[in-house]
């Protein structure tokens, strides 16, 4: 049964999976952190990944969806994104770890004699070098609360070291720890009835790692009934008050105030022998909400990209990011935004016809590597100039914009980046000298241009219209940038650099005046990594105002 905890230290939250993926595991860590920090408790929130990647960065995005990058650089996981959209603030490369990272650093310091010719095993080496992140990621963060959430599944092999950490932690002080599992309930449609038996098999193999939850999330189609409640309370060893239904929701932001209706705070907060600091305070939360569900009239955006296809289905993850700052801003200027993905290698071998584009309010052309869809992420460009629709780039999107522009404007024929074409004639885009000779050693992991740089805005420009400040900061992940030799040429046609590295001649932002078009834009950075529930993305904002502006 759950315990009353003490008041001796710092508290963890430990976030378990189990039956199987996907079920929202990511956004229950991070609803979970919402709560606690409505009530007073400055919180932080630790994802680990059990792969042997040593971050995210290297891994297909069709396969493990976006990479987000944070201010540091570190590139990690999407769930970081939701952490940070959930809490408001930045997170710290400390709050995310890989098993990749944990055998490096174990690796590392065995070369260094740092073990004292000891034979240095998983057991309890690597266990204990777990605990001690656990231990600096609360430490550096300030929190009173730190809430893990351990990837993957009961009884993956991956993840059976991060749960044998958390059980020594629990171990050794057992009123600062508490375990949450987020389990699927089916409903079999032969059936027709919601079935427990899949939970209360991994309650037992969680016991097998000698640890018991002290909370289960339970997932599924519709809410839990009192019956399924009594039923796996028995069956695993829970309070049934304890035993929160989490049925699916219109949007991943009810999720919190689904949460406090049946008082998750009050019961973690019990169990861990803290005293809330104050009364539930989502009034702002409640209010973007609201917008969230009552919107009226439509924005309708589309995003022409290439990492869609994953066997039969659509992955929308690989752009999370652009997906919930476009919502963040629509909302917030009161209407629902459509998004529909348009998948540049339909636009560029025919399929769908470019003119289809014309049906859209706004288009966007986010980040991307490789030569796949490329001429129609620049056939996108061009239509949306020519047509007047507002257009975003992001990334690889300026560059599309930049190429664009020197075809079609500048007339330099066949200009290209040399990301894709080496020897073409005009390489508007080209590699940043310090890659040059990263990619020649093939040195490809972590070693792009990554994380926040500042940069100064143009006066009078439209980007500076949108911060309302000269200088900003934003998230980097490229080797490629605009060529500086052909910067004169572009601007005299009429092409505007409106944003700079301020400690180099980066060029950062490209743009068109508003007198010649509403909106077309291209960053460097990725704004969408900033882009929170409460304080939307400037950029997006303006973006959404301008396709707004198109459908009046």
């Amino acid at each position: 049964m759950v315990k009353r905890g003490g008041r001796s230290g710092h508290k963890y939250i430990f976030v378990v999976g189990g039956v199987m993926s996907g079920v929202g595991k990511g956004i229950s860590t991070a609803s979970i952190g919402k709560i606690l920090a409505a009530r007073g408790f400055k919180v932080n929130l630790v994802k680990i990944d059990p792969y042997l990647n040593v971050d995210a960065g290297t891994m297909n995005p069709t396969e493990h969806g976006e990479v987000f990058v944070l201010d540091s650089g570190l590139e990690t996981d999407q769930d970081m994104g939701n952490y940070e959209r959930f809490l408001g603030r930045d997170l710290g490369p400390e709050d995310y770890m890989t098993s990749g990272m944990i055998y490096k650093s174990v690796i590392e310091k065995e070369r260094n004699l740092e073990y004292g010719g000891k034979c240095v095993e998983a057991v309890p080496h690597v266990r204990d070098e777990i605990v001690e992140r656990f231990k600096k990621a609360a430490l550096l963060a300030k929190s009173d609360v730190t809430v893990v959430e351990i990837g993957g599944t009961i009884g993956d092999f991956q993840n059976a070291l991060f749960i044998d950490a958390a059980r020594v932690m629990h171990l050794q002080n057992p009123t600062d720890v508490l375990f949450v599992m987020v389990s699927y309930m089916p409903v079999p449609n032969t059936i027709g009835e919601m079935k427990t038996k899949p939970t209360q098999n991994a309650v037992r193999q969680l016991n097998a790692y000698g640890v018991q939850p002290d909370i289960i999330i339970a997932r599924a189609n519709t809410p839990l009934d009192n019956k399924r409640k009594e039923k796996l309370a028995i069956s695993c060893n829970v309070q049934a008050d304890h035993i929160i239904s989490a049925p699916d929701v219109d949007s991943i932001y009810d999720v919190p105030l689904n949460f406090e209706r049946d008082k998750l705070s009050d019961i973690l907060l019990k169990a861990l022998g803290k005293r809330a600091k104050q009364s539930s305070d989502f009034g702002e939360w409640k209010h973007f909400v609201e917008k969230v569900h009552n919107g009226s009239g439509t924005v309708k955006i589309g995003i022409v990209g290439k990492y869609f296809d994953t066997g039969d289905f659509m992955l929308s993850d690989a752009y999370l990011s652009v997906i919930e700052a476009i919502k963040f801003s629509a909302y917030g200027q009161g209407v629902k935004p459509e998004i529909v993905w348009i998948n540049a290698k339909d636009i560029q071998n025919g399929t769908q016809p470019v003119e289809s584009l014309a049906q859209y309010d706004g288009i966007i052309v986010p980040g991307g590597f490789g030569e796949t869809g490329i001429e129609g992420k620049i056939m996108a460009a061009q239509y949306a100039r020519e047509h007047k629709i507002p257009y975003f780039g992001l990334c690889y999107g300026l560059h599309m914009l930049v190429i664009e522009y020197a075809r079609h404007v500048v007339g330099l024929e066949n200009a290209n980046t040399t990301e894709i074409n080496p020897k073409t004639p005009y390489p508007v885009i080209d590699i940043l000298p310090e890659q040059r000779e990263k990619l020649a050693r093939k040195d490809y992991g972590g070693s792009m241009r990554l994380g926040a740089y500042p940069c100064t805005l143009a006066e009078g420009s439209i980007v500076r219209e949108a911060y309302g400040e000269a200088v900003i900061s934003e998230r980097h992940r490229h080797r490629f940038e605009i060529n500086p030799v052909y910067v004169e040429q572009l601007e005299q046609a009429g092409l505007v650099f409106s944003g700079r590295w301020s400690r180099g001649d980066l060029k950062e932002i490209a743009e068109l005046p508003r007198s010649v078009h509403p909106f077309y834009v291209g960053t460097q950075f990725h704004p969408e990594l900033k882009a929170r529930p409460l304080t939307p993305h400037p950029l997006f904002d303006a973006f959404i105002k301008a396709a707004r502006q198109r459908t009046s």
